[in-house]
């Protein structure tokens, strides 16, 4: 498995080097969004209406930080459970060129079909490590929903965020790939 530092935005050329388990340090802007958020970018797609930013080459983190303590751009900064952006990723991929998402857990299979035709890839960051994530991200504003709180579109602008390529852009699965792994050991 290879390391890599890449800058956003992404190109199909950045994407097409990775492979499921690579390690990624990811610098550039970073943009936030929860369930939530995208409910409401999807409906903003459905009327006609533009997005809070262009997800073009762009890479969403799905993620609802604490709030910032004193002197630091953001709080906690933990991935989420992504299950819960399975409807939402492949129509943010298809339609408008979105190439990376990052969060935990596994995706569905419509998520790994839009990877594979569309060249994007979904990355893993580390639950429970949140202190190491926010410690990437230098600055942090809200740019869309602040009604939402945590859960707000934010602007991130990360330094070396460390991440793991989970489901590559050649329909590998880091999660498949780990439990073979671990049964050829047992």
């Amino acid at each position: 498995m290879a390391e890599y530092k890449l800058k956003t935005p992404l190109t199909n050329e950045d994407i097409l080097k990775l492979k499921a388990g690579d390690k990624v340090y990811l610098s550039g802007v970073v943009y936030t969004g929860r369930d939530a958020a995208h409910m409401r970018m999807i409906d903003a797609l459905n009327k006609g209406e533009d997005l809070p930013f262009d997800p073009k080459g762009q890479v969403i983190y799905y993620v609802g930080p604490s709030p910032a303590r004193p002197g630091y751009p953001i709080g906690s900064a933990g991935p989420t459970t992504s299950y819960r952006m399975n409807s939402f990723a492949p129509v943010l991929i298809t339609q408008k060129g979105l190439k990376g998402m990052i969060g935990k857990g596994k995706m569905s299979q419509e998520v790994k079909d839009a990877c594979i035709k569309y060249k994007a890839v979904y990355f893993a960051s580390i639950g429970g490590a949140a202190a190491v994530v926010g410690s990437a991200i230098k600055k942090a504003e809200v740019i869309a929903y602040d009604d939402l709180g945590p859960e707000a579109v934010r602007k991130l602008e990360v330094e070396d965020m460390p991440i793991f390529v989970c489901y590559d852009a050649y329909g590998n699965d880091l999660y498949e790939l780990a439990k073979k792994e671990w049964a050829n050991k047992l």
